[in-house]
């Protein structure tokens, strides 16, 4: 029960924090973003399931044409033992061997080909579907980028380019928190596709979007910290001040 992650729960979590986002920053587009991530985590909890099921249509086909080869097979070497037995040419004979084992050749490839065809088609398949989750944990940061900590705004004057801070102290916290549980979130969406189909190239690209994910969010979690230790002075000057008045 506790050994594969639940795609429902996944799906859940999104919905609520997509909610969260919703009560707190009405107009911000970054509900819009959770939105689209959680639209994306149903589509993989289907995709998931359709990338693990076994595709009995196209092994049918493969044993079928497996099937064609040993008998074409068969066929020439019968072929090539009657002409072993019926012709005293040499040449003729090294010349058969030859063309017989130029076909085992082939035939190896071909078998190889279409024993690895229904993987490589589910591999594209989840690859594809990986890429969505690689774009969705950039658009995330894309969403926290100018949401500097109070003390480094404070630090500099704002130009005419400078982002406009609107977030009160509290409220930025807030933002960052939900940008580094959507990166989290995503990361574990990605997992669903490792889960299902356990390929080494699809595992290390879960990988790879989960240290993408895992690294934003450490970015995103040192603004937090600024950010509060921000709070904390203030918080202390103002209690020193009613001290001493």
């Amino acid at each position: 029960m506790y050994r594969r992650l639940a795609p429902d729960k996944l799906i859940a979590s999104l919905v609520r924090l997509e909610g969260r986002i919703k009560e707190r920053f009405a107009d911000a587009s970054l509900s819009r973003v959770c939105a689209e991530l959680t639209e994306i985590a149903r589509q993989t909890e289907q995709r998931a399931k359709e990338i693990a099921r076994p595709n009995f249509a196209l092994r049918g086909l493969v044993l079928l044409l497996l099937g064609l080869g040993v008998t074409l097979l068969f066929v020439v070497g019968h072929r090539l033992l009657i002409s072993k037995t019926t012709s005293d040419d040499l040449f003729s004979t090294l010349q058969g061997i030859d063309s017989g084992f130029n076909i085992l050749v082939l035939m190896g490839a071909a078998l190889y080909f279409l024993m690895s065809l229904e993987e490589r088609i589910k591999r594209r398949r989840a690859l594809k579907a990986l890429h969505e989750l690689r774009s969705i944990v950039h658009v995330i940061d894309m969403h926290q980028l100018t949401k500097d900590p109070s003390a480094e705004v404070l630090t500099r004057q704002a130009t005419a380019s400078s982002p406009k801070r609107t977030l009160s102290a509290f409220e930025l916290v807030r933002y960052l928190d939900y940008c580094s549980e959507m990166l989290s979130l995503t990361a574990k969406v990605a997992v669903l596709y490792a889960q299902s189909f356990p390929d080494p190239v699809v595992t290390e690209v879960v990988n790879d979007i989960e240290r993408s994910a895992s690294g934003l969010s450490q970015k995103i979690w040192q603004k937090i910290a600024i950010e509060q230790t921000a709070i904390d002075r203030l918080q202390n000057a103002r209690a020193a001040w009613s001290n001493i008045e």
